[in-house]
């Protein structure tokens, strides 16, 4: 498997495909997201929140599993560099912190209030997006 990563890697395409498919899969995550937290803050108050919300979080699933798969291949081509790089791991921190925002935002039924802790919750989840992002571009240059 090893072999296998290490030639992924160093492909003369393979590797920039990954990072193609990567910023396509931020672009549907963090596109779709901003979309519906700006109408859980009110944006676009005629538009109703359900279809809105079906249609935009299933997007960013399909964001979230794009950005996973490329992510763990192009971790695993320089996994003991990326393991020793404080800005990968708290990259890693920030996923796990959207990740439970958006379990208590979900849990906490956010889109049927859309209430003062709904908007938070969604700023919150922008913001920690934003600092992934940011994380994740800083990398290429450390």
């Amino acid at each position: 498997m090893a072999e296998w990563l290490a030639a992924l890697g160093a492909h003369p395409w393979a590797y920039p495909m990954l990072e193609v498919v990567h910023i396509v899969g931020i672009a549907l995550l963090l596109g779709n997201l901003i979309l519906l937290e700006m109408r859980v803050w009110g944006v676009g108050a005629s538009i109703a929140v359900a279809p809105l919300a079906r249609m935009a979080l299933g997007l960013v699933g399909a964001g979230f599993v794009l950005c996973a798969v490329s992510g763990l291949l192009m971790f695993g081509t320089m996994a003991e560099e990326l393991i020793a790089n404080r800005l990968f791991l708290f990259k890693l921190l920030l996923i796990a912190l959207a990740a439970g925002n958006a379990v208590w935002f979900h849990a906490r039924g956010s889109l049927e209030r859309l209430d003062a802790m709904a908007r938070v919750l969604a700023l919150a989840s922008t913001v920690l997006w934003l600092l992934v992002l940011t994380c994740g571009r800083w990398l290429g240059y450390l």
